[in-house]
């Protein structure tokens, strides 16, 4: 049965792919609008929870009256035997079941499907940020900002659900009693709330700002500890674990100096609070404000609980909304490329102007540059460090809009074209070999999925790597090319990472290849492998090497 409950919503069900708002509201409402029905539902239950509340305090007032005024003790259940059914059959059956209604729509229906649609949807969106995104920022951090804001959003919602309608339907409850039995009794229930409304207003938004702030603060954190075990090879060859104590220390402090700036307001308003409910249990000694003050604590708590969650989502949306900095056009084409000629018509770039900086140096790193590539020629890029030649590979592969001239491929520029067409027709060798945490066979496919296995050994052995992988074995057992290779290809030799890379190009159906600086690590051997390497590409992939070694542009090294 929770089965069915919990297939009501398919996470996956988005299959656009859009910007969400930058305004708090509407980027809540952006997330649950496809679903809004569940939501309502979960709304309407939670006020019949509230309303039992009230139906059973009456009850209650109803038993203490009738008990009153029975002359003879034995004949009350007889005399009333009705309503004691009533009561009973609604406190034993019709209250449980409401309630445990609102736990299914709420932990079945909505809980899980709504924070991973959120999460899903905003995954992808963020997937296709720029290459610059990714650089300004930890990964850890941008990771965490993704993972806590769907639950921080559902937690608020349903946070607020609860403190609201309860509250309301309490209140309300007493304003209509108060009101039948003397106006003069509505005076005090009104100051009460005005003076707690008044304190929720004044605190509430400072807290949610604080409560940002100190997201932002345990984000930083998060990405500099991440930051350190995945360098985690650096940190230990120099010895600098000191270092990275100190470096990891200052988050920590930053994080628990805002988290105890955020606390001192919520300690304020919790005791001002407490104090008025103090107060209107003197003023107004009845049952049912009894019980209104009573769970005046208790929304106290939701309400910290909801503008912390509100920081959290407000601190996500710095990353999550961000516009995209390179995009489609909406008329763009795929590229087609059928011989592979390459122009570079006078281009010019910086990129202080590409990351928007105000004020940006206007030396462009590269002004004016006109190259043509013809198919089959074999061209290396040779400058010294910063001189542009990575830039030259990042605009070609269009990680970066130009701000002057046109880049072509076989007459198309690639600003007209989408980026994946354009990727996909590149085989991009980088010097810093980075391998996903997969198997080998998914490393090697991830170019060409369609490959299959045998795609993936032709391609392994063109680059020299089928013999050492077919000895692979992790340390689950997985042997061959479903051996895991670890994150960034840590449980790999450098060369070996290298060679699993070309291969992963080789694979790849791409009409251009570029190697930025490769270094064979196991010897002058693999160098000379690499013409071999070369010569079995089909005529119109054109090795592409970026290196400061004049010698390597003639072996294409």
């Amino acid at each position: 049965m929770l089965r069915w409950f919990e297939s009501r919503i398919d996470p996956f069900a988005s299959k656009t792919i859009n910007q969400p708002p930058s305004l708090l509201w509407a980027f809540y409402w952006y997330f649950i609008r496809p679903i809004w029905p569940a939501f309502a539902l979960l709304v309407f239950l939670d006020f019949l929870a509230a309303l039992t509340e009230v139906a059973l305090a009456s009850f209650v007032a109803i038993l203490i009256d009738l008990m009153k005024v029975t002359q003879l003790p034995a004949a009350f259940i007889g005399d009333h035997a009705g309503l004691l059914i009533a009561m009973g059959l609604f406190v034993i059956i019709a209250r449980p079941t409401l309630v445990f209604g609102y736990e299914l729509v709420k932990n079945q229906v909505l809980s899980p499907p709504f924070q991973t649609r959120a999460r899903w949807q905003t995954h992808r969106y963020m997937l296709r940020q720029s290459l610059g995104f990714f650089q300004n920022d930890f990964a850890g951090r941008i990771a965490n900002k993704l993972m806590q804001t769907a639950p921080a959003m559902r937690d608020s919602i349903v946070m607020l659900s609860d403190a609201a309608i309860f509250v309301a339907v309490q209140w309300l409850s007493s304003l209509v009693l108060f009101w039948a039995v003397d106006t003069v009794l509505v005076i005090p229930l009104l100051l009460w709330l005005a003076a707690y409304g008044g304190t929720l207003y004044f605190f509430v938004p400072r807290i949610r700002v604080r409560s940002t702030e100190a997201s932002e603060a345990r984000s930083l954190l998060l990405g500099r500890i991440v930051d350190s075990y995945t360098n985690i090879l650096t940190v230990k060859l120099f010895a600098h674990a000191e270092r990275e104590d100190a470096y990891a220390r200052a988050a920590f402090e930053e994080q628990i100096g805002k988290h105890q700036f955020y606390v001192r307001l919520t300690t304020v308003m919790t005791g001002l609070l407490f104090l008025m409910n103090g107060l209107g249990s003197i003023v107004l000694v009845t049952a049912l404000v009894l019980r209104i003050t009573q769970m005046a604590g208790w929304v106290l708590n939701l309400v910290t609980s909801i503008f912390e969650n509100i920081g959290v989502v407000q601190e996500g949306m710095g990353a999550i909304s961000r516009p995209h900095a390179v995009i489609d056009k909406p008329d763009a084409n795929a590229l087609v490329v059928s011989k592979g000629d390459i122009c570079f018509d006078s281009i010019g770039f910086n990129y202080g102007s590409a990351k928007g900086t105000p004020g940006a140096d206007p030396a462009r790193v590269i002004e004016g540059l006109s190259l043509m590539i013809r198919p089959g020629e074999r061209v290396g890029l040779i400058g010294r460090s910063g001189a542009g030649k990575s830039t030259l590979v990042k605009l070609l592969l269009r990680f970066y809009e130009i701000e002057k001239g046109h880049i072509y491929i076989d007459g198309q520029d690639i600003a007209g074209v989408t980026q994946e067409s354009l990727r996909a027709s590149i085989g991009l060798v980088t010097q810093d070999t980075s391998l996903l945490n997969r198997s080998v066979l998914d490393n090697i496919l991830y170019g060409r999925p369609d490959a299959g296995i045998e795609g993936a050994i032709q391609a392994a052995k063109r680059a020299n790597a089928h013999e050492f992988i077919i000895g692979l074995e992790d340390s689950e057992g997985r042997i061959g090319y479903d051996a895991r290779v670890g994150e960034r290809g840590v449980k790999l030799s450098g060369g070996q990472c290298q060679r699993i890379a070309i291969a992963r190009s080789l694979s790849e159906y791409s009409r251009s290849s570029i190697l930025r600086r490769i270094r064979f690590r196991e010897g002058r051997h693999q160098e000379s492998n690499f013409p071999l390497l070369a010569s079995k590409r089909t005529q119109m992939r054109i090795p592409f090497p970026e290196t400061r070694r004049f010698a390597n542009t003639r072996t294409g090294s």
